[in-house]
């Protein structure tokens, strides 16, 4: 049974009692903790051999916040819920704040939500150079709820405070130095020392006691330029995330303490708190948050005790879209990295792409220019595979060519290591027609999908074949946390799972458009149901030949589900290929900004000619919701399809992969979750309801069915008998 968390007092002869959050691995304030946090407070407030304080965590680490785990304890009504402010009036503001003890926060690691909250109730706060402050709590669809909105605006300044917790915007020691929100550096091995000695200080009048930073107003602008700021900030809130509520709530807060005083902006925050975190979007996010970390289990590989081997050097193939940015996410990492081509010309491109994405970085200041020059130090580049002999891991990174990727792989595995771990960068095709089943190296195959650009997007898609060894599997998982990817494990099929989900969205938005429905409108739909695009942008980044070569490879895979549509074809006939030509559904300028084109009605009634369809008046009249719904339930339909077949181990990793991989708002929880939330019932006889009028494309699949009937969950556990992994 996992300890309770707790807080230790400890007064040492300089009559300094040093009070510990001990709550591993992050310190992270449960209820336990913070109610023996109080205990510990009041016990050094008795105690006459005690004169001032030092907060601090345990094992170099302040706080990491509050349990989020406890959210879903409180949204389930688990445990007994403390009474409304009771944590940040009764304890931190009228328990800690009015100490009349010196209370210095010594922070190392890091002072998250909460744990900064805590910090702040302080008459001073020692830090370490890397130790990382921030009050992200709007990432999980709350705002702070211990009086961060309040103290955060007094202690950086309104504009600092806003732009930090609407963002979620970490700081290390030395910038929060220089905002005001520490009082001083010091290294890890001094902060202790450090902090005692500040705190007797003030008690000893050597140091200023500072006004409690509920009530500082030197930092804080005036009544005019905050409201001027407040205003920018909720158009801000607004432009960002329209869908939202709890961002703008969140102003009103900061306003309320502003405006009525900060008591009054207390309570305001406990009172919004209470209603956010039992709101839709908040458990979505937390959610998120908990599959996220979910996805490094593997039933049956992660479970075997098997320890990840070292992989330090790393050789790709192909320096192209993907291989430069697969290369750029290593050389971060500090890997050593091999870069293949085929001739000096392309190589050389390559390695200017490398440089340039590296170049990016130092320009936006995150990445020194000794950091860029350490990384360009581990690269070189090739044109044969005599120095493939000393690497760890292989990544075939080359276009959607079957047979060059099965050639790769001969080539490879000549010069290669038996232990090298031979993988694949295909975004498409079945890992087994690349490479025969029966090699004799078919255990070190793996699937290493990387998603464009490779070196920003956060997903790293596993693909296992029946052959492939855990340990391989294990070693991945592991690389990926180090070149800092969420990673999905998935069971090899073609389009895998991000794909396979993908195909269905794209195939339902051009049946749409064929029978009626308007490209512009549709696309606007989904932007305002949170995607950062609709499907016919999607179409025009990925670009037409990309998105015809998947096509070819699910024609073959799943040919009762397809829609076959001549739109695309037509448009490639005339050389429109998407952004990279400036033309595709949309026209764009030199900055890749899209606008409408009303030559695009010409491709369309040309694509219905020739596949036989008419106008459907029902289709240019739909809702934006009934455009979502017969785009997304399909690729729900396909999730669906992933569970029963055992192609992903758990609904929740197909949340992951669908936030990640294509863009779902992670608000509405991820696709399986957002379905359960709209119910699998009403899902399935919609479909039922659109495959009798617009064809199998639309045909709900048995384990849809077979929830919808029972009124189950769709993320419900499926039966291990009937699933392939």
């Amino acid at each position: 049974m996992k300890s309770k968390g707790r807080a230790s007092i400890d007064v040492g002869a300089d009559g300094v009692a040093i009070i510990t959050i001990i709550n591993p691995p992050v310190n992270s304030l449960s209820l336990d903790v913070l109610y023996s946090l109080k205990d510990a407070f009041e016990e050094a407030f008795r105690r006459d051999d005690v004169k001032a304080i030092v907060v601090t965590g345990c094992h170099g680490k302040f706080s990491g916040g509050f349990n989020i785990s406890s959210f879903v304890d409180l949204q389930q009504e688990k445990v007994a819920q403390p009474n409304p402010g009771y944590i940040s009036l009764e304890i931190l503001t009228d328990t800690v704040e009015v100490s009349k003890k010196p209370l210095v926060a010594a922070i190392d690691g890091h002072a998250l939500g909460g744990g900064l909250e805590i910090a702040m109730c302080c008459h001073a706060r020692i830090s370490t150079p890397n130790a990382k402050l921030g009050l992200p709590e709007l990432h999980l669809g709350i705002i702070p709820g211990f009086g961060g909105t309040q103290r955060l605006p007094r202690l950086v300044g309104l504009a600092k405070s806003l732009e930090m917790m609407l963002t979620a915007k970490l700081v290390k020691g030395e910038e929060a130095l220089d905002l005001g929100l520490v009082d001083a550096i010091v290294s890890s091995n001094q902060l202790s020392d450090t902090a005692r000695k500040w705190a007797v200080d003030i008690w000893e009048h050597k140091r200023p006691w500072n006004i409690a930073s509920l009530y500082r107003t030197d930092k804080m602008e005036s009544l005019g330029e905050a409201k001027e700021i407040l205003k920018y900030a909720r158009a801000q809130a607004l432009r960002i995330a329209p869908n939202l509520h709890h961002p703008l709530a969140f102003v009103d807060v900061v306003e309320e303490g502003i405006v009525s005083g900060p008591r009054a902006g207390l309570i305001k925050e406990y009172e919004t708190f209470e209603v956010l975190i039992r709101s839709g979007p908040c458990k979505a996010l937390v959610h998120i948050f908990f599959a996220q970390r979910g996805t490094v289990r593997v039933p049956g590989v992660t479970d075997l005790g098997l320890v990840p081997r070292r992989v330090k050097r790393v050789g790709i193939i192909g320096g192209g879209l993907m291989g430069f940015g697969i290369a750029t996410a290593f050389l971060l990492s500090n890997y050593h990295v091999i870069l293949k081509e085929v001739n000096d010309k392309v190589l050389e491109a390559g390695i200017e792409r490398i440089k340039a994405n590296l170049q990016s970085r130092v320009n936006k200041g995150k990445l020194s220019r000794e950091k860029f020059e350490k990384a360009l130090s581990l690269l070189i580049g090739t044109l044969d595979y005599e120095s493939f002999r000393a690497i760890d891991m292989a990544i075939e990174a080359v276009t959607e060519d079957l047979s060059l990727k099965k050639q790769i792989f001969v080539d490879v595995e000549k010069y290669c290591s038996p232990h090298c771990i031979l993988a694949s960068n295909t975004s498409t095709i079945d890992l087994n027609l690349i490479v025969d089943e029966k090699s004799k190296y078919a255990d070190r195959i793996i699937g290493a999908h990387f998603f464009s650009p490779a070196h920003v997007m956060p997903l790293l898609e596993i693909v296992r074949t029946q052959n492939t060894s855990p340990q391989v599997i294990v070693d991945l998982l592991n690389v990926g946390k180090k070149i800092k990817k969420t990673p999905v494990v998935v069971r090899n099929c073609t389009g895998f799972a991000v794909n396979r989900m993908l195909f269905p969205f794209t195939q339902a938005a051009l049946l749409l458009v064929e029978h009626g429905a308007d490209v512009c409108c549709i696309d606007s739909a989904f932007t305002n149901f949170g995607m950062a695009m609709g499907p016919f942008r999607l179409f025009d980044l990925v670009g037409f030949n990309i998105a015809m070569a998947s096509e070819a490879q699910f024609v073959s895979s799943m040919p009762g589900r397809i829609y076959k549509s001549m739109l695309i074809p037509l448009m490639q006939q005339d050389k429109r290929l998407g952004e990279t030509t400036r033309k595709g559904f949309y026209l764009y300028d030199e900055r890749r900004k899209a606008k409408p084109d009303p030559d695009i009605k010409r491709y369309i009634e040309k694509a219905r000619e020739i596949s036989g369809v008419s106008i459907d008046p029902k289709m240019a009249k739909l809702s934006e919701k009934d455009m979502v719904e017969m785009i997304f339930f399909p690729v729900v339909n396909e999730a669906c399809r992933l569970l029963a077949e055992g192609i992903v181990v758990k609904a929740s990793d197909l949340d992951i992969a669908s936030v990640m991989g294509i863009g779902f708002p992670p608000y509405r929880g991820g696709i399986i979750y957002w379905a359960d939330t709209v119910g699998s019932k009403y899902i399935c006889s919609r479909l039922d309801e659109w495959a009798t009028i617009y064809g199998k494309i639309f045909m709900p699949c048995d384990y849809l069915a077979e929830k919808a009937a029972r009124g189950i969950p769709l993320s419900g556990t499926m039966d291990p008998a009937k699933s392939r992994l």
